[in-house]
Order: C-alpha cells, then structure tokens, then sequence
C-alpha cells in the first residue's frame, strides 16, 4: 500500500480517490473547494489540505483530475503547487485532459526536480469512475509506469504505456475524436428514426448487436430518445477537448475534417444553452 494524495475532486477525481483509499492506500486530498475535499474525508476518511503542496508532503504518487492546462499548471508548480512538496523520486500521476504541449513542460520540470512524470487521460466517463473500470492511456518513462500501474489499478479496467511523455494525451485526443463522430451518427439515427416514425428503442436492440453497435449507443440512446440530458460529460468539456485535438492537428499536420464540423454543432448546443449537457445532446440539434 502507498502513500498518495489527490489533487481536484470533480465527478472523476471524488471517486477516483475513494477507489484508493478502498484498496487501503493512505490518501490525503486537496481541493479547491474546501467543503468538497471534507466531504470526501467524511465518507472515505483520509487527510484533507489546505494546498495542493500541503497534501503532496511525504507522498509517493501525486494524483492531479482538474480542469485544464491552465489548472493543472498551478496544481503542479509554485510555491503552493504540487512539485514544491514532493520528495525526489516520487511520482506525479495527471489524469486530467490537457495538451501534449503542456504534459512535456510540466514532465520537464519534475524530471529538473528529480520527480517521475506519468501522464494518464482516462476514459469511461462517470459511470466508470465511480465503478473503477476506466480506460487508462498513459505516457512517461517506462519505470515509472511500471511503479504507478499497480496503484491505477484501483480503479482501471484496462491501463497502458503507449510511449512516452504526451503519448497518453495525444492517444485521449484519437478516443475523443471517435467519440464525436459516434455521437454525430447516433444522434442523426435516432433523429431520422423518430422521423420515419419507427421505435428507436427496438431498432437499437436489433442494429446494436450488429456492426453499428457502440458503447454510445449502448448507453445513450434511451436518454436521447427521451431528450433526458442532465448528467454526464458536459458539452463545455468536450468542446475543451476537441479544441485540443484541433490544435494538435494543425501543429502536427493531420486533418480532422469531421472532428472541426462536429465541434462546431457542439458550439450551436452552448448557444441553445446546454453547455452543461451531457455531450449526447448533440440530438437536441436536429429536433
């Protein structure tokens, strides 16, 4: 068992944690919200900080599930931040969606700090936090995967190594690029379907066993047929997202032609006010 803390306890991270203090690591978690990270303590025990560095102190894996490059800059450097108080030889393991850019800055300067660097998006949405079974994509030096991996396994499904540093960033930005597309077709589907006059649920019960069939459409397409959109990954992050994959496209000359129209469909949602839907409101726009 490790000593670990966790850095941003949003929908992904609360779980996240609480999957680490379950298998009996000793947890310590800072958020910004102090109410938040002491009702994390209440349910799971477990130390709370009042810094990012405070929680950090004496830890052997540092865990970071903020918002973006910007929070993840100030989660990790400063006097305050998470670098300043870990010990050489610890690990800093982010499991937020930044760019490839930023992960090689911050692995620069915990590898100046004598520090590991393990960047690990991850996949599987809320559902899949609160139940451990996320997707793990992970970029960083081979031995210090090889030391973090047991302890991702509190709440993985399935973890790799995929190269190294920005290798897992860069391997989140191909699952949200699926991911768009996939919620493009269903919500086309299901919006011809309702059209035509069919039963949407029955005809996903038949073409879902079939190669149309997805997680999207397994999961998403009762709520969509119902127009119930109040929960999951919200339009507001995935626009985040699939701004990155944008920008990484142009810097590395790939061409995602489908990915920048959907974004754009994304951006209708926010002015018809569903930023916070979950991302298969997408329909919403063909109603």
């Amino acid at each position: 068992m490790a000593k670990v803390a966790f850095l941003g306890l949003g929908v992904m991270g609360f779980p996240m944690a609480g999957h680490l203090a379950a298998k009996g690591h000793q947890v310590a978690v800072w958020n910004r919200t102090t109410a938040k990270a002491s009702a994390w303590a209440d349910r799971h025990g477990g130390a709370t900080a009042t810094t990012a560095r405070e929680a950090a102190l004496g830890a052997e894996f540092v865990m970071a599930c903020v918002g973006n490059d910007d929070d993840l800059r100030e989660v990790c450097t400063g006097p305050d931040g998470a670098f300043a108080g870990m010990d050489p030889g610890a690990i800093f393991i982010d499991h937020t969606t930044v760019s490839a850019r930023v992960t090689r800055e911050l692995a620069t300067l915990a590898a100046a700090k004598g520090l590991g660097f393990v960047d690990a998006p991850v996949s599987g949405g809320q559902a899949g936090a609160e139940n451990g079974v996320l997707s793990i994509m992970c970029g960083g030096a081979e031995p210090d995967y090889d030391r973090a991996e047991p302890v991702l396994a509190a709440y993985a499904r399935v973890c790799r190594r995929l190269g190294d540093s920005g290798a897992g960033q860069l391997a989140k930005m191909m699952n949200q690029i699926c991911i768009a597309g996939l919620m493009q077709g269903l919500s086309e589907a299901l919006a011809f379907g309702q059209k035509a006059g069919l039963d949407g649920e029955k005809v996903v019960e038949v073409i879902s066993q079939g190669a149309a069939g997805s997680w999207q459409m397994a999961n998403r397409h009762k709520t969509m047929l119902k127009d119930e959109f109040d929960f999951g990954f919200a339009v507001d992050w995935m626009r985040k997202d699939l701004g990155i994959c944008l920008d990484t496209a142009e810097e590395i000359g790939a061409r995602l032609p489908v990915t920048a129209l959907i974004d754009q469909f994304y951006k209708d949602v926010q002015l018809m006010g569903g930023g916070r839907n979950d991302t298969s409101s997408l329909i919403r726009r063909l109603k």
